[in-house]
């Protein structure tokens, strides 16, 4: 198999150009990697906002209220000056100052309006907590003195204490949540569409080229195989060729991510990436026939695979994307691809209904290899009978 093994040649000739996109593809990978948080958290924890608790009255009203409150916030110990609790407060040490002013506790017993003083960081929603402690304890409080209004303070304070002592437990439910969903394998596969359209377009687009050039050609009418020989050879060489690389590139998904290699999702994560690499390979083809000059590929190469990827969510998420720029996107194979597997990382049930949205997008991306391979034919056919 002669053209056979001389396009493995070529391929080999040109693994360093190739394996710069693929070098540059696994360091990004890898950092992706090591950032990610792989376990969702399923129980909720509430924040706690730093406060500065400054009482004029020490009364054991007071006093209660300071320890129910170090139950839901951090109380920081600042010195009762202007200036320090300004810095405090700019530095961020603390978003919350309460003041209990002088007199207070006799007020609330009395039934009076006496307010809290307080100074805020603006939109902090940790103070939204700490507002709603403190307007609970205190209308509690006023509640006790008015329908027992010869309680103690320190029956008021054992009362309040054992009203606000529960909690309740929040749980987050999550098992319908797909394992795959915004997981490091969707984010992979996505990212993948540019490394292994750069690698097929600079591999397949440069080995057609150097075999349509017309002393080659003129070889080949020359020799003794038959052109339906030497076409099977060139399409065996360029399928190992493509087949190879999203092996290689899949494979090191696996390493990277081995706890979704078990889901189902991972499964048409496979049939989807291997359909773009079928589409992509015949695009390669295609852009060999137009061709003129070898030293064209690499430019050809960064323009379709950069300007795909840019517009179809392979860098920046669909979702964030203007609709005309997506609208454009959606004639490219790239945009249906990366969609698909969107879709498919979401998935919980493998129904039909779940799978045709999923399943459209990888028929559209047949058709654009359909497509790629008529037109690459077409053109082929009318330089063959030019020359």
């Amino acid at each position: 198999m002669p053209v056979f093994n001389v396009c493995l040649k070529i391929f080999r000739k040109n693994w360093l150009s190739v394996s710069i996109y693929v070098v540059i593809f696994l360091a990004i990978a890898i950092l992706i990697s090591a950032t990610s948080v792989s376990d969702q958290p399923t129980t909720f924890a509430q924040k706690k906002a730093r406060i500065a608790f400054i009482a004029e009255e020490q009364t054991p009203l007071v006093k209660g209220f300071r320890k129910e409150l170090s139950r839901s916030t951090t109380i920081v110990a600042l010195p009762d000056q202007s200036e320090k609790l300004q810095d405090a407060l700019y530095f961020r040490q603390v978003t919350y100052i309460l003041r209990i002013p002088k007199g207070f506790t006799e007020n609330v017993l009395s039934g009076g309006n006496m307010r809290l003083e307080k100074t805020v960081v603006p939109n902090s929603i940790e103070n939204t907590y700490v507002d709603l402690n403190v307007d609970q304890y205190w209308n509690l409080a006023r509640l006790y003195a008015t329908h027992e209004p010869g309680i103690s303070q320190d029956g008021l304070v054992s009362r309040l204490k054992a009203n606000l002592s529960g909690t309740t437990p929040v749980f987050m439910k999550t098992e319908n949540a797909a394992k795959t969903s915004d997981s490091f394998s969707m984010f992979y596969f996505n990212f993948l569409a540019y490394t292994l359209s750069a690698v097929l377009i600079m591999g397949i687009s440069t080995a057609m080229m150097v075999f349509r050039r017309r002393d080659l050609r003129m070889r080949h009418y020359c020799s003794p195989l038959k052109p339906t020989n030497i076409t099977m050879q060139l399409l065996a060489a360029n399928l190992l060729f493509a087949g190879a690389s999203w092996a290689v590139l899949v494979g090191f998904c696996f390493l990277l991510d081995p706890k979704s290699i078990a889901t189902i999702n991972m499964l048409y994560f496979l049939i989807n990436s291997l359909l773009f690499t079928g589409c992509i390979a015949s695009l390669s083809y295609l852009i060999s026939t137009v061709l003129k000059s070898l030293n064209a590929v690499s430019a050809v190469c960064n323009l379709i695979t950069l300007g795909t990827c840019f517009i179809s969510g392979v860098f920046v998420p669909q979702e964030f994307l203007n609709s005309t720029v997506l609208k454009i996107a959606s004639f490219t194979p790239t945009y249906w691809y990366v969609q698909a597997n969107t879709k498919i990382a979401k998935l919980t049930h493998f129904s039909w209904d779940h799978l045709a949205p999923s399943l459209y997008s990888m028929l559209i991306m047949l058709a654009f290899t359909g497509a790629f391979i008529a037109v690459a034919l077409v053109i082929g056919r009318r330089q063959q009978a030019t020359n």
